[in-house]
């Protein structure tokens, strides 16, 4: 009689990071996403007992892989092995070579699952050539036919998302093939939208991490919160509140949230008091505390644990963040602004 073999959960995650000549303000802010992005790839394997394995990637008009499948834990800061180039943006061409480069790991022993993320600040301008100066765009089409058709023929346990610069570049990101909600948006300008990227890459390093606990090995929402978290962890992890501490109001029409409250008997506009359900991206900084709720009971629940439970653990600053689709549970988010607009079909929390 042979022994059982144990399906060990091994996770392999492809880095494909922009280091074109519009990079080079940003350098020292993309290696500290990077480095923090594998900090909460560490923490959290090392939490479930998972074996994660990281391949590094940089691309200008040129791609290089600088690390091939080591082990998260043996990675050292990408401080010394990124640097940026004066080239131009092959951005479809690195995202297929790292797709490819991956297709190659064999899979016969344990439940492997496959995330690749790229960073950018830019657009297409170099797979296939540099078209900087020629402005030749024709010889980009075989390239969108190769991204789509890749990105269309993944295999259910493989994820592929991207970090860009603005509204335009996600939606030809969509056009390539990345899910939209594996699209998130990062400010390469500015000290917060760095501080926002991070906590976004390390979020979402916690959300594939923990999904894969729940028996999830590929998903379309990589950039969402909530999605994979249970009943169970919520009440094993958070207090709850009492009933008579707080309100629940639905939300029927886009209105500023102090004259909604104002207009229900019994309450008053208090500064810090009111919470709204997270639905759509929203930027939720470190001060701001979470509520989860029980949609069946209106039960709720929040600690100093609730921030972790969503977000990943000692995710510091501002986290860009979208509710995921959780049949049982809400996330609620403190506001301390007078006329943040709520949205319709939502509702508000507020505590007595």
């Amino acid at each position: 009689m042979s022994a059982k073999r144990i399906q060990h959960k091994v996770n392999h995650v492809a880095l494909v990071v922009d280091c074109s000549g519009s990079m080079r303000p940003h350098e020292s802010q993309l290696i500290r996403v990077v480095d923090e992005f594998v900090a909460g790839l560490k923490a959290e394997s090392d939490s479930l007992g998972h074996e994660t394995r990281i391949s590094l990637y940089s691309f200008d008009h040129q791609v290089e892989n600088l690390v091939w499948d080591m082990d998260v834990k043996h990675l050292p800061s990408m401080r010394g092995l990124y640097q940026v180039n004066n080239g131009a943006t092959a951005l479809i061409e690195a995202s297929l070579k790292s797709l490819d480069d991956l297709g190659h790991i064999w899979e016969e022993y344990g439940e492997h699952s496959f995330l690749q993320i790229v960073v950018t600040d830019g657009e297409e301008n170099a797979s296939g050539g540099d078209r900087r100066h020629d402005g030749d765009m024709t010889i980009l089409g075989p390239w969108l036919d190769k991204i789509t058709a890749k990105m269309g023929g993944l295999p259910g346990h493989w994820t592929s998302a991207i970090l860009v610069p603005n509204s335009l570049a996600k939606r030809t990101a969509q056009n390539y093939g990345f899910p939209a909600g594996n699209i998130a948006i990062w400010d390469a300008d500015s000290q917060k939208g760095v501080e926002e990227a991070i906590g976004t890459v390390r979020a979402a390093a916690t959300s594939f991490l923990r999904g894969r606990e729940q028996g999830v090995r590929g998903t379309k929402n990589l950039f969402a919160v909530g999605q994979d978290i249970s009943l169970d962890e919520i009440r094993a992890n958070l207090e709850p509140i009492p009933a008579n501490k707080y309100r629940l109001l639905k939300v029927d029409q886009e209105v500023e949230i102090r004259p909604f409250v104002n207009s229900h008997p019994g309450v008053t506009y208090e500064r810090g008091s009111c919470y709204y359900q997270l639905g759509a991206r929203a930027q939720v900084q470190l001060n701001k505390e979470v509520i989860v709720v029980e949609k069946d009971t209106d039960r709720a629940y929040t600690g100093d644990a609730a921030r972790s439970l969503l977000f990943g653990t000692d995710i510091q600053g501002t986290v860009s963040v979208k509710a995921g689709n959780n049949p049982k549970l809400e996330v609620y988010v403190q506001s301390r602004s007078v006329n943040r607009k709520l949205k319709p079909k939502t509702r508000l929390l507020i505590m007595l």
